[in-house]
């Protein structure tokens, strides 16, 4: 019997994850880990959440144009797509019915290739509107219809509640929004620009993206920092729980990020918003004292490691405080999220390579069957 012909030697770098690999070129944000900015075409996050809304955001990514009066309202829900959300059972996840939605959405809307800001508004504007039916069909309640005097933010919490927000608290989603709308090449949009290569349409896009966002590493946190906020219960044992919680080994959520390595500028943008407002929702007084708890006790224990705050903590106590329950914190996240998907389709859409990239064999060489 012959010996195996060994595989070919393929001496190219290899990095897990793509971690530090440049995988494409875009020009609708610029993320600076070190210094902490983020930058949606070329304006700081910052400087968006204080003089703009959602909705003019998302049309920054889409046409690269600044309209701060831009208005987007929810759209109505499909025949189609109220019928699947009807169809699941009631245990199903928020992130599994958002993913149908836009699925059943994209049946009955049909868009083409390359995608447009047209198809990137509809499809933004009514998967809100599907969330919040999915989120009162689970609970025994009938769907509310879409305002269309209201902006896509206010509108999604009075179709989730039934009536319409105070100001303040459609101001802190509406900021949330704004620094979820895009972040790079995350896995989300990574894979939404991977099926966009195939030439498939914007909803087959979108609901890759979803899918890549329901896993825990990606758009999970959140939820987490519930859990442990709650744990601390008070400002007055944040001090004693977080020693305790570094002491037994427990991961603090909300703090260090794969990318920043000074505060989170989207943590600084929501805090700032935090602070301003009149009457603070507990869950956000509360997230406020156990974080300056919190990096005070890391940079004494770590401090050779930049362990600052990321965007998770604070979208914690916002989600809360304007009175969303946690399992719908991901599928929150992915609506914010849609116009950053969305432009990035339209991108890749405008100057398309297919995305194949090549991989590392570390199989058997060549061999044959035994006779």
């Amino acid at each position: 019997m012959t010996d195996p012909v060994p595989a070919p030697a393929d001496n190219r770098p290899y990095s897990p994850g793509l971690e530090g690999v440049i995988a494409g070129e875009t020009a609708l944000s610029f993320i600076d880990g070190e210094a902490g900015r983020l930058l949606y075409r070329g304006y700081p996050i910052g400087d968006l959440v204080k003089g703009g809304s959602y909705a003019a955001v998302a049309e920054l990514l889409w046409t690269g144009d600044w309209d701060p009066s831009a208005k987007l309202a929810c759209a109505p829900v499909p025949d189609a797509v109220m019928t699947a959300l009807r169809a699941l059972p009631v245990t199903a996840k928020p992130m599994d019915a958002l993913r149908t939605a836009v699925s059943t959405w994209g049946a009955v809307a049909n868009p083409g290739w390359p995608a447009t800001a047209d198809e990137a508004r509809a499809l933004t504007a009514a998967s809100p509107s599907a969330l919040a039916a999915f989120a009162r069909i689970r609970q025994g309640l009938d769907p509310v219809a879409p305002d269309p005097d209201l902006d896509l933010v206010e509108g999604f919490l009075y179709m989730i509640n039934g009536s319409r927000p105070d100001a303040e608290t459609a101001r802190a989603l509406d900021a949330y929004f704004v620094v979820g709308a895009e972040h790079g090449f995350n896995a989300s949009t990574f894979t939404c620009r991977v099926i966009t290569s195939t030439r498939a349409d914007l909803a087959s896009a979108v609901c890759g993206a979803i899918g890549a966002m329901k896993g825990p590493l990606h758009g999970g946190a959140p939820s987490e920092v519930v859990e442990q906020i709650h744990e601390v219960g008070s400002p007055e044992r944040a001090e004693e729980w977080v020693r305790g919680a570094l002491a037994s080994g427990t991961r603090l959520m909300g703090f260090g990020h794969r990318v920043y390595r000074a505060y989170d500028p989207r943590a600084a943008a929501l805090r700032e918003v935090a602070e301003s407002m009149e009457h603070k929702p507990e869950w956000l007084e509360l997230a406020m004292s156990v974080e300056d708890v919190a990096l005070r006790v890391l940079a004494e224990k770590y401090p050779d490691r930049p362990l600052k705050t990321n965007v998770e903590f604070y979208a914690a106590p916002v989600l809360m405080g304007v009175g969303l329950t946690p399992d719908l914190f991901p599928a929150t996240f992915a609506l914010a999220r849609h116009a950053g998907w969305t432009a990035h389709a339209i991108e890749q859409g405008a100057n398309n390579r297919l995305i194949r990239p090549d991989v590392k064999y570390v199989g058997s060489g060549e061999r044959h069957l035994p006779a």
